[in-house]
């Protein structure tokens, strides 16, 4: 996987557009949940990348360190030749002055090389750490979104509870409503009106009947009275 890949994927993945996945969820539950499965295995995923290019940068510096070093070593046994080269000569013995003016001149060129390759791995040393940066970045903003995205999931299973349960109680009072138990008694007290009004009237009917009863007895009575002083009359 090139790093051009790498940065690219989590760079795509960071912006992903969470609500709008959400959005369309059918079952937000088992949808978040895959959602959440998916996106750990691409975070996984990305980590390996990263990983194995931090990995690639550190050999790349170690590389570079063991350049430095080198260069460095090389120019102290050039320094070395050099000098010692000087008191050969100063004391006459000019071949084996030369010998080691020759050993001097290798090891400032070993020097030289190395120097060179301490230098052309620089920039890619610098352009990969930019890599590394740019990589980390990106992957601390896909963990984000996954805690983003889990916070979400919590929160739309617990709305799609709530609606449900809304629902089922909508759908309760909705059947309430049509059936209506309340006229059922309100047919039951027509009726017990009804029966009271019957009785009512049994009553008044019975009343009705005492009063003529007492009314004829009223009757007899007078009638008894009259007799009674038509006898006096007739005794006078």
């Amino acid at each position: 996987m090139s790093k051009q890949t790498v940065l690219g994927r989590v760079t795509q993945l960071a912006k992903a557009n969470i609500n709008a996945l959400l959005d369309q969820a059918e079952d937000p539950q088992k949808m978040l949940d895959q959602l959440i499965r998916d996106y750990s295995g691409n975070i996984a995923e990305a980590e390996e990348a990263v990983a194995a290019t931090i990995g690639n940068l550190r050999l790349m510096e170690q590389d570079h360190a063991e350049d430095v070093a080198a260069a460095a070593e090389w120019g102290g046994k050039a320094m070395a030749a050099s000098r010692k080269a000087d008191e050969l000569r100063t004391g006459g013995q000019e071949a084996e002055a030369d010998r080691f003016d020759n050993l001097a001149k290798v090891a400032l060129g070993r020097q030289l090389q190395s120097e060179k390759e301490a230098r052309t791995a620089e920039p890619t040393i610098a352009a990969q750490t930019e890599v590394v940066r740019k990589l980390t970045s990106g992957l601390d903003r896909m963990k984000a979104k996954l805690v983003e995205l889990q916070g979400k999931r919590d929160e739309l299973v617990a709305r799609a509870k709530s609606a449900r349960a809304q629902n089922t109680m909508m759908d309760a009072v909705k059947n309430v409503d049509v059936l209506d138990p309340t006229s059922e008694l309100s047919r039951f007290e027509d009726k017990v009106r009804r029966e009271e009004a019957r009785a009512l009237g049994k009553q008044e009917l019975a009343a009705s009947s005492l009063d003529a009863q007492f009314e004829q007895l009223d009757a007899i009575g007078d009638e008894a009275e009259i007799a009674a002083r038509l006898a006096a009359l007739k005794a006078a």
